[in-house]
């Protein structure tokens, strides 16, 4: 038999360590001295140390390394844990990259800018949503109101009122200077009977949204856009589909009734995206 202290330095684990192990239940010492207390290995016990060190190298949690010690796994058992384990590993090692391509894009911006942008753009996921909507073509965005008034006239007579906030979908694939495509939308809880114009749908969620928010007359909302679009440029990502404003606070002249100039508008801006 061997003292902790020798049996700490051959195994290069501290003594602190190995009396963690001995309350785990993972690699009791063969004997304590009930005068002395002091802890006594073998060095047959060198083996099932290693491979503790070696599982918890793997990611295994003390618990789960108790467990796979006790259990004596068939190589069947162990392939499938460690499957499980390589899949676990990948999903972080993705989560962090993706986490360091968006800091080193901020880092990029600070340098060519040489300031803080006062938009700071995240990924949610945006869950299903049912909504009465009126979809049309309108000269310029600020000319929409003939699409709320219709939407929110008919849930008026409906006596339906909006579940959140209300939003618009922007459809044109491009930038237009004219002639924009787009759907007012109002979530509701209720079921509506639909109209020729005024249509019912749940949109299906979206596991990937960028989001930022323009806290400001709907004016400079220009610049929102911008940042939200270099960003989405920078961390590899490209849109994929309709864009949304969230009107999240608005004057008192109706949910879709934007003002242009009121600077205590917030509006959220969502593109769906995905990498490149």
């Amino acid at each position: 038999m061997i003292r902790i202290g020798d049996f700490s330095k051959l195994s290069r684990v501290s003594i602190k360590t190995l009396r963690y192990y001995d309350e785990m239940d993972l690699l009791e010492p063969i004997a304590v001295d009930r005068f002395t207390g002091y802890r006594y290995y073998e060095f047959d016990q060198l083996p099932r140390l290693h491979r503790i060190l070696a599982l918890k190298d793997l990611g295994f949690s003390l618990e789960e390394i108790g467990q796979l010690l006790r259990d004596s796994l068939t190589p069947e058992q162990m392939r499938g844990m460690l499957k499980l384990r390589q899949v676990e590993i990948r999903q972080r090692v993705q989560e962090e990259t993706g986490r360091l391509e968006r800091v080193e894009a901020r880092l990029r911006q600070i340098e060519q800018e040489e300031d803080m942008s006062k938009y700071d753009v995240v990924i949610k996921k945006i869950g299903p949503i049912k909504v009465a909507s009126v979809r049309g073509i309108v000269p310029t965005p600020p000319q929409q109101g003939s699409l709320w008034g219709e939407l929110e006239g008919y849930l008026a007579g409906q006596r339906v009122r909006p579940a959140a906030p209300c939003f618009c979908m922007y459809h044109d694939d491009e930038y237009k200077e004219r002639d924009w495509d787009i759907e007012a939308c109002e979530p509701i809880e209720a079921d509506v009977p639909e109209t020729g114009r005024v249509k019912v749908r749940t949109l299906p969620a979206v596991e990937t949204m960028a989001c930022t928010v323009h806290h400001g007359p709907f004016v400079t909302i220009g610049e929102a856009y911008d940042a939200i679009g270099k960003w989405i440029s920078a961390n590899g990502y490209r849109i994929c589909g309709p864009s949304r404003e969230i009107y999240l606070h608005v004057t008192e002249e109706g949910q879709g009734m934007v003002s242009q100039t009121d600077p205590q508008t917030v509006t959220e801006i969502q593109f769906p995206v995905e990498k490149v």
